[in-house]
């Protein structure tokens, strides 16, 4: 059995969960969420607190007891805090300017890049090279922030990109001539 499935979720107090069947939809001040969850588990909300139990002792029964309580976890977490990430554009001329629901980035190729902002995500940009993607959804804050790095990942010779502030570079050193 899983020791990460056995804990209960305590829910805050500005935080409602309901649980039907395997859907379960969480409400609170940063947003809603829903999933539906798959698998021979059953989900229960009491005394302020939602358990985790599998129903058999089979395999998919044991590896869904755990993954869904830590999901919920995360969605109960999120609705109450919700999650960021913070990038930062290093190179001369990258910049970053959000224009509605559209962030417009100049990356250093020959036409400006312009990803669209998924609904539920907010994207603010500091000094030109800083942007702050927050929202409630664990997995989409971490898809966004992906994808916007995906423009123009870090190379290791002269550290330029689009990076995760905190993330360590592997620098290299360059050519040696002689």
């Amino acid at each position: 059995m899983s020791r990460i499935g056995k804990v209960p979720i305590p829910i805050p107090d500005k935080v409602s969960v309901q649980a039907e069947n395997l859907k379960v939809s969480v409400k609170g001040p940063k947003g809603n969420l829903e999933k539906n969850f798959k698998g021979p588990i059953e989900i229960a909300v009491d005394d302020g607190n939602v358990n985790v139990n599998p129903i058999d002792d089979s395999r998919m029964a044991r590896s869904m007891h755990g993954t869904a309580r830590s999901i919920i976890a995360g969605m109960v977490q999120g609705v109450a805090e919700g999650y960021s990430k913070n990038l930062e554009l290093v190179g001369v001329g990258f910049r970053a300017v959000l224009s509605g629901k559209i962030l417009d980035m100049n990356l250093g190729y020959s036409h400006p890049i312009k990803y669209q902002i998924p609904d539920g995500i907010i994207v603010t940009v500091a000094d030109n090279v800083r942007i702050k993607v927050e929202g409630p959804d664990k997995q989409l804050v971490g898809e966004v922030a992906a994808r916007i790095k995906r423009y123009y990942p870090v190379e290791p010779y002269k550290g330029k990109g689009v990076r995760i502030i905190g993330q360590f570079v592997r620098r290299k050193e360059g050519k040696k001539t002689g």
